[in-house]
């Protein structure tokens, strides 16, 4: 084979569309644009724009939210924990938890937790400390000899406000109503 042989594969270099050249080509003059108007012109932008009706993405109703509170958890099924086992990547006496099975590339980063699925086949006798399983997961785990540890959630770090800073108006009278509430629940105050 010589450099002058050498060939692309078919369809993998295809020639461009070659606009204003004359009648004959059928993509003369006006290049397939039309006659003058916005879209015949460069640097447009009327992606969703109706001219001036309203447009449909505004016209859906809104539905569901954003649960700012939800926590995010990997997924780990028992058939790629097995997976694992058998290339020699886990050891079925240790302890399965985040740290494991990161390092053994079944996660790639713990987020909230480990969440256990039954999807696969698990033959190997192994234990699992994670924040969440699944029923089926569980049995499956456990009719292999193994067991599972739920730890849950941990809980998020509350938040401390204004550190290192003095408190505002509106957090004093927070405090101060707080206080007041206390004393009155426990008799104090009459």
């Amino acid at each position: 084979m010589k450099l002058n042989e050498l060939k692309g594969q078919p369809g993998s270099h295809k020639r461009s569309k070659r606009l204003g050249r004359g009648i004959g080509s059928g993509k003369g003059k006006t290049s397939g644009k039309g006659v003058k108007g916005q879209k015949a012109r460069s640097g447009i932008a009327i992606h969703g724009f109706e001219g001036g009706q309203m447009p449909l993405h505004m016209r859906m109703p809104k539905r569901g939210f954003n649960n700012i509170f939800a926590r995010e958890f990997s997924i780990v099924n028992v058939g790629d924990v097995q997976k694992a086992l058998d290339a020699g990547r886990l050891e079925a006496g240790v302890l399965l938890n985040a740290e494991v099975l990161n390092k053994a590339g079944l996660t790639s980063k713990a987020k909230d937790g480990i969440r256990l699925l039954a999807r696969g086949e698990l033959k190997a006798n192994v234990s699992f400390e994670v924040a969440h399983a699944s029923a089926t997961a569980v049995a499956a785990v456990e009719k292999a000899g193994g067991t599972v540890k739920v730890t849950g959630v941990k809980a998020k770090a509350p938040n401390k406000g204004r550190v290192g800073k003095p408190a505002g108006k509106r957090q004093v009278r927070r405090e101060e109503s707080a206080k007041k509430r206390d004393e009155r629940r426990n008799g104090a105050v009459a």
